[in-house]
């Protein structure tokens, strides 16, 4: 996973790689990406799901004042996902392409397990199994 630092509209950061030891669920999108605004209720019902398991991070890669990724999620009530911001946008540079929404799936020891480009349906068996699946590190 790559150990880029994420800030939060206060000020706060996150270094990525300091997540090592609980799976991440990494999600690149923007405010003006309509397939990314579709999938943050379905990111948010997995952020509730999957609890302390698993950290889901939705990067925003919006440029530009961090208020509207705020109103963003005031405007949307997202509980359980927290609006974090790539303000060098360097994710989209380290994970390739820039192509949005983009959402990369590591294991604990974060290895990327499982990688989505476009939007997805994150309530979906599919999508259940290859969390589940990133819950035990261990090659099966």
């Amino acid at each position: 996973m790559p150990a880029v630092n994420l800030r939060d509209p206060a000020g706060r950061e996150l270094n990525l790689g300091a997540l090592q030891g609980t799976p991440v669920l990494l999600n690149l999108w923007a405010t003006w990406c309509a397939p990314c605004v579709k999938e943050m209720p379905l990111l948010d019902g997995v952020a509730a799901d999957y609890d302390e398991q698993l950290h889901v991070i939705t990067a925003s890669q919006d440029m530009g004042s961090p208020e509207k990724v705020s109103a963003f999620f005031a405007e949307r009530n997202l509980e359980y996902l927290e609006p974090w911001i790539d303000p060098q946008m360097e994710l989209s540079e380290v994970l390739g392409g820039g192509v949005l929404p983009t959402t990369v799936l590591y294991d604990s020891l974060g290895r990327e397990v499982w990688r989505v480009t476009g939007d997805f349906d994150w309530s979906s068996e599919e999508a259940r199994t290859a969390i589940d699946e990133a819950m035990d590190p261990m090659p099966s």
